[in-house]
């Protein structure tokens, strides 16, 4: 089917204008989105180090949490015990050291552990926000704002990629069947950015599909869910009970979130990686611990979802002492055969109704969050109370919308997946790059073919953000984790975002103060230079990390990312 002419320039305008609103703010989703398949080792690195005993064995975890809760009866409320814990800075033992205060003060976790003589010994532990920052960047689209308003506008940013990419298809893929690997690269500039823009977007374009619809979907879940109780209240809205009570996870899921920047975002409820979830002493301390986010979101939440299984139904006695975890683990082989347990999380709703939510991974499944799920079991007799995040468990409507949260996630098919998402993120935000360089490029030819002699302000205004917003987000977020070993606690959330958005307002001033090439060359080329000092500081900083596949990839990543840059600094030589 052959469209009239005038329909096709009409998608092509379509799908430049808004390709040109949204490009910005996705090339910062994408680039961060990509750094946040590398969290979790990242999150490990920034953290600083404590002085803690080997962890005690799963046998003798009954004894340190006896000790814990006779030295400090806080605990019994709310804590972890590790199953695998890798080293002595995990920690078999840990929990909120809060005290349930929201407060401006970065994140202390309490771990314990027992000495060679049997003594309970108890340090605090401040995890990095660094990891964290990243996260929240990729989720509101650089958008230093609060929670809410930032996540509206990123649904809106989402639109418009959608409307991109639906006209896109329609205006260019008649061409594309012509000249698909036919790259340009020794012909013109705007011939070269234009075949390279669309080889990538043509490839890429089911990532890029299942992207926007689960970035809208995560943007407005709310009002979605809002509207669904409205139109279907009572008795069928109460069916998806578990979707609100703990289904609003993803990445970008969960019902309120405190505002990040505020720091009240981690305790009680922290959101990093998958939704919201449990503080990190309830889950695990690194920030990409999976889907934990709100099963239980608060005790009254709990108590009530607990009560819709039939397994309790009834209260447990509360003089029934708590399973061990070695109870626990045993329970959970029976009931899930190659499902592996990760993190034990017990919480005490009262009533009888206490629960261990049981976090891991099964590799033969899709998971809800970045790296896992979980199932949640009454904590004193064992009962299964919900299974509805458990990877190969989940009832039809659950696996399904799973299914969808993992294509966005990249959490199925173990590493090669996550590398592929690596890839994907990072070829989209060049994506982004060249159509918004391909339309200066445009412009400017038109404008001299036109005459003008002086390229006009709206094409020079593009320019300078297209230049400095780019370099300035890669270059923010190398900076971010150059800074980590020298920031106190490896980083507060407001520290992490004042080093970033002070290096991303310099670059963006440096690209209107230096227009042309020779400011592109000297910010590709300083971008390029932070980038190379990321593995740099894990060399100095971080040897443990890089003796890990992740770390490897972090560094062997960045290594590459600082050539690429240092190329393109090199290649603009002469001006567009």
């Amino acid at each position: 089917m052959k469209l009239r002419a005038d329909f096709v320039q009409l998608y092509r305008d379509v799908h430049s204008w808004v390709g040109i609103i949204a490009g910005l703010f996705l090339f910062v989703a994408f680039y961060a989105g990509a750094v946040t398949m590398f969290e979790e080792p990242l999150q490990s690195w920034a953290s600083a180090p404590v002085a803690l005993p080997l962890p005690v064995s799963l046998e003798r975890t009954p004894e340190l949490l006896q000790k814990a809760l006779a030295a400090h009866p806080e605990v019994r409320t709310d804590y972890t015990i590790a199953v695998t814990p890798e080293d002595a800075q995990r920690g078999r033992l840990t929990w909120d050291g809060s005290g349930g205060q929201v407060h401006h003060a970065p994140t202390q976790v309490m771990a314990a552990g027992l000495d060679a003589e049997g003594n309970l010994v108890v340090v605090p532990k401040t995890p990095s926000d660094a990891a964290r920052f990243v996260d929240v960047l990729h989720q509101q689209v650089g958008l230093p704002l609060p929670h809410t308003p930032a996540m509206i506008l990123m649904g809106i940013v989402a639109l418009l990629y959608a409307i991109a990419l639906v006209s896109g298809v329609i205006a260019y893929l008649p061409a594309l069947v012509k000249t698909l690997f036919a790259v340009r690269l020794g012909q013109s500039v705007r011939k070269r950015w234009l075949d390279l823009h669309n080889l990538l977007g043509l490839f890429s374009l089911p990532f890029h599909l299942v992207m926007a619809i689960s970035s809208v979907v995560f943007a407005f879940h709310g009002q979605i869910f809002a509207l669904e109780h409205l139109l279907f209240p009572a008795p069928v809205a109460g069916q998806h009970g578990g979707m609100r009570g703990g289904g609003h996870d993803g990445e970008h899921g969960g019902g309120p979130r405190p505002d990040p920047a505020s720091g009240s975002g981690v305790h009680g409820v922290m959101r990093t990686g998958g939704g919201e979830r449990a503080s990190p002493a309830s889950v695990k301390e690194n920030s990409s611990a999976a889907a934990a986010e709100s099963a239980v979101v608060s005790s009254h939440e709990g108590a009530s979802r607990v009560s819709r299984v039939e397994t309790s139904s009834a209260a447990v006695p509360a003089q029934l002492p708590v399973l061990a975890p070695t109870d626990i683990l045993a329970l959970v082989t029976r009931q899930a055969p190659g499902f592996v347990p990760e993190v034990l999380n017990y919480m005490q709703l009262g009533h009888g109704k206490d629960v261990v939510r049981v976090f891991g991974y099964d590799a033969r499944y899709p998971t809800r969050g970045p790296t896992g799920g979980f199932m949640v079991l009454n904590s004193r007799t064992g009962a299964v109370q919900s299974g509805e995040y458990m990877p190969g468990h989940q009832p039809a409507k659950f696996a399904i919308l799973t299914s969808f949260f993992a294509l966005h996630f990249g959490s199925f098919g173990g590493a090669p997946v996550r590398w592929g998402y690596v890839v994907l993120g990072l070829a989209g935000a060049f994506l982004f790059y060249t159509g918004n360089q391909l339309w200066i490029v445009s412009r400017r030819r038109r404008e001299r073919q036109s005459g003008v002699v002086v390229e006009t302000r709206g094409t020079r205004l593009l320019a300078a953000l297209t230049t400095g917003c780019t370099t300035g987000c890669v270059a923010g977020i190398s900076a971010v984790f150059c800074a980590v070993p020298v920031l106190p606690f490896g980083g507060t959330y407001g520290a992490v975002s004042a080093v970033y958005y002070s290096v991303f307002c310099l670059f963006v001033g440096a690209a209107f103060c230096l227009p042309g090439q020779r400011g592109i060359r000297l910010l590709l080329g300083a971008a390029g230079v932070v980038t190379a000092c990321v593995p740099l500081m894990l060399c100095l900083h971080g040897a443990h990390l890089l003796r890990t596949p992740e770390g490897l990839g972090v560094a062997g990543m960045a290594a590459l990312l600082s050539a690429f840059l240092f190329a393109g600094a090199v290649k603009h030589t002469r001006e567009i």
